[in-house]
């Protein structure tokens, strides 16, 4: 029997790479902080100011003990995202697709250990080349692996450089892509990880207005706290 027009084939193998990067598993976790023969590096700790770099990423050696892939593989889908460092900065690109009920791809940091501390600030800044499409900032102050995200949409201008800012006071509490309405408030003197993602979903089942599936690409070249 012949699967339906809108499925593809899962990726098993990418599923479990997905977990293992993230130590998502607990015994994942286990052999590979047994075996990993690098740490990833920390990200740098600053003193609250005007504004600092988390990530100033044309003047960074390596990316892939910091950054990975979190696509729609986790529920079944068949999307694919990379970040791979280029001399402009970052470009997250990859692969979104529709089918298998997936539509988002994204990138995200493994826990910072120590957590960074940014409550002498207002928000995020990103500096960014986008494609068109709306894109989500995510930002996690809980170390597990399925947790309250805070977010917020951008907008990108095909082909030009423009400057996010987000204010802290603006991002949304998500889980899975719906919003909380019970008070949840990120803690800013402990954020453990940063994420990037285009998503055909807004929030509570909201479609986002640009999202288009096939390829995407956006590069950043910084982000940082204002």
């Amino acid at each position: 029997m012949a699967p339906p027009e809108n499925s593809a084939r899962w990726d098993l193998g990418r599923f479990a790479q997905t977990l293992s990067f993230f130590e998502a598993v607990p015994v994942l976790s286990w052999l590979q902080r047994m075996f990993q023969s690098t740490p990833p590096p920390p990200v740098q700790q600053f003193s609250p100011g005007q504004s600092a770099l988390i990530f100033d990423f044309p003047t960074i050696s390596s990316i892939n003990a910091t950054w990975g892939a979190v696509d729609d593989n986790v529920m079944g889908g068949v999307s694919d995202s990379r970040i791979t460092l280029v001399p402009e900065g970052a470009d997250f690109l990859g692969n979104v697709s529709v089918q298998n009920s997936g539509g988002f791809a994204s990138v995200r940091t493994r826990n910072f250990d120590p957590a960074i501390d940014l409550s002498g600030y207002q928000g995020i800044e990103l500096h960014l080349r986008g494609d068109g499409q709306r894109y989500k900032f995510l930002m996690r102050s809980d170390v597990g692996w399925d947790s309250v995200a805070f977010a917020h949409s951008f907008d990108t201008t095909a082909g030009e450089w423009i400057t996010v800012k987000i204010p802290f006071t603006q991002m949304v509490p998500v889980f899975r892509a719906k919003t909380l309405k019970d008070g949840t408030q990120i803690n800013l003197k402990s954020v453990r990880s940063l994420q990037l993602m285009l998503s055909k979903f807004e929030y509570d089942g909201l479609l986002n207005p640009t999202f288009r599936p096939g390829a995407f690409r956006m590069t950043v070249r910084s982000i940082g706290v204002y």
